[in-house]
């Protein structure tokens, strides 16, 4: 029953998932709680986790619930029911519409998504700030750590762009917020 549960949860993900990884972050913490593979905690911190590793989120995210609900099996279904609807969909899109990206109402689809794109992403961000910035601390003692790896982040990837006139790599960026989370969390 749970690789059903998996297959059908992580297909839903991978159908419905349009805009990348972090517009799909709402859809996969719906589909992840609903069926109560992990809590929102594990949740919030697998995100951390799988945007910090190589690969897709929904990729590494259906890897991990998987693999941790059922094993090898489970891990290797839920990412080939993520990836399955997009290798379909990408094929469909090659041999149907090569002739049609010109064609306005396709064109105006795609402009009509960016818009929505973006909002689920702004979204998800919000929801990440004020679920690991804002609500503990009314809930424990005030923790300013996280506000000041995020002010320090932000002012070495503004600070760095302004002088360098490029962006600042987010291998870097990564980089840099392990070791201060390491500093910060770790004594």
């Amino acid at each position: 029953m749970i690789y059903l549960e998996l297959f059908v949860g992580f297909l839903t993900v991978g159908l419905f998932s349009f805009g990348g990884a972090y517009a799909a972050i709402p859809l996969i913490r719906d589909v992840v709680l609903s069926y109560g593979w992990l809590d929102e905690d594990t949740l919030m911190n697998m995100v951390a986790i799988s945007e910090s590793t190589p690969g897709p989120i929904m990729v590494n995210m259906a890897t991990y619930v998987g693999s941790r609900k059922a094993g090898i099996w489970g891990g290797a279904l839920a990412t080939f029911a993520v990836i399955l609807p997009a290798f379909f969909i990408i094929l469909l899109i090659m041999v149907l519409m090569r002739k049609m990206l010109d064609h306005k109402y396709v064109q105006a689809v795609f402009r009509g998504l960016k818009p929505c794109i973006a909002g689920i992403i702004l979204a998800t961000g919000c929801h990440m700030i004020i679920k690991n910035g804002i609500s503990p601390l009314f809930q424990q003692a005030m923790d300013f750590r996280a506000p000041i790896i995020f002010l320090i982040l932000a002012l070495l990837y503004f600070g760095l762009r302004g002088v360098r006139k490029k962006k600042t790599s987010p291998i870097i960026m990564i980089a840099i917020s392990a070791v201060l989370g390491i500093f910060a969390y770790g004594a």
